[in-house]
């Protein structure tokens, strides 16, 4: 049997490995961030009802511009993030992921770098290396924050092309304040100038605000988004951006022909004729959210502030760290992410009977630890 090895592989990708978070089949899932609610069921019967009209016509293209869900995207970003788009500056794609890779093909490529300033979400240099983007690790602070003088001294040594600032940041579920992200938005406009693509994924579950205002008069910022959280739609694959028009004229240089499906359109725009429901199951999240990290911290393990819908917590150390815990976690019944990062784990805030389950085993494992301390 043939292996990648002996395929004629770009040099970037060999010795790589797929991005993946495996699925177990446990009782308590709390390792990929999702949202644990279901659709309502109205939502659902509203997806129904719009995927039925447009079933009529799969025998022609979709809408190739996506021009009705870009407005009911541009609305919900202008009534929730206090600001003022129109249809123009916003674009959509199949998830975040999509609309990342895009941003590199236009922007990074061959001969191009970008930078990210890890641990952060690892899919932005598993895509930059797709696209033949060098990628290059900037530096965060012990605490998993953003030094901003020396990141902005990377920025300078380093010129890239791309700049990736994830607020809040994956895994460690921080967020970046508005100064540093405009701080890393003058740095990058004096090195080259770069593209500024400050990531949003989980920005609804925030303490603070969405940084969306900082667009304004910053053509090189972009502000990425997806539907998969806080719309509890992550089978719906759905990503979007907010910028200046001229990067959404630039990213569809390299979109492929009607990659929206008109499925994937109806069911988006069905979803945002429920933001208020869907946002209600948003604020039970934060609250359980803030309860892991209360209770955790209570227990006496060490956590990350988070803005996110997921806590990382640890330290662990001794033998096997981080993913001994995992697996001792894992033998009572729950998953949890083990994202590599030394002496953590990261827990998705889940249900208040998952969360209660994570909880009982998290105390387990202290006392089991001190008994054998």
């Amino acid at each position: 049997m043939t292996h990648i090895d002996d395929l004629p592989v770009r040099d970037e990708l060999r010795g790589q490995s797929p991005y993946g978070a495996p699925q177990l089949d446990v009782p308590v899932r709390l390792n990929t961030n999702e949202n644990p609610y279901p659709l309502p069921g109205p939502l659902v019967e509203r997806i129904a009802e719009r995927v039925r009209e447009v079933a009529r016509d799969l025998n022609r293209y979709p809408d190739r511009d996506a021009i009705a869900l870009r407005t009911g995207l541009a609305d919900y970003l202008n009534r929730t993030g206090g600001v003022e788009l129109g249809v123009e500056q916003v674009w959509a794609a199949n998830g975040s992921n999509e609309v990342i890779q895009q941003l590199l093909q236009t922007f990074g490529g061959p001969g191009r770098s970008a930078i990210g300033f890890e641990p952060s979400y690892s899919m932005h240099s598993l895509i930059a290396r797709g696209t033949g983007t060098r990628w290059i690790a900037g530096p965060r602070e012990a605490d998993f924050t953003i030094d901003v003088e020396a990141a902005t001294r990377a920025i300078a040594e380093h010129r890239p092309d791309v700049v990736f600032v994830t607020t809040p940041n994956n895994p460690t579920g921080n967020a970046v304040p508005a100064e540093t992200i405009v701080a890393l938005y003058e740095a990058a406009q004096r090195a080259k100038p770069s593209m500024v693509i400050v990531d949003e994924a989980y920005v609804e579950f925030s303490h603070g605000t969405s940084l969306l205002p900082l667009l304004a008069g910053r053509p090189h910022l972009v502000v990425s988004r997806t539907m998969s959280k806080a719309f509890g739609a992550a089978g719906l694959r759905l990503g979007y951006l907010a910028a200046d028009p001229a990067v959404v004229d630039a990213v569809q240089l390299v979109r492929l022909p009607y990659h929206l499906s008109a499925v994937t359109q109806a069911t988006a725009l069905a979803a945002l004729e429920h933001t208020d429901t869907l946002l209600k199951y948003v604020e039970q999240l934060k609250a359980e959210r803030d309860r892991l990290v209360a209770e955790l911290r209570t227990i006496g393990y060490e956590v990350t502030t988070s803005d996110a819908n997921f806590v990382q917590f640890g330290r662990f150390e001794g033998p096997g760290g981080a993913h001994a815990a995992w697996q001792r976690i894992l033998e009572r019944g729950v998953l949890i992410r083990d994202n590599g990062v030394p002496g953590w784990l990261r827990v998705s805030a889940g249900t208040p009977k998952e969360n209660d389950a994570f909880l009982d085993a998290a105390r387990d494992l202290i006392k089991e630890q001190e008994h054998n301390g």
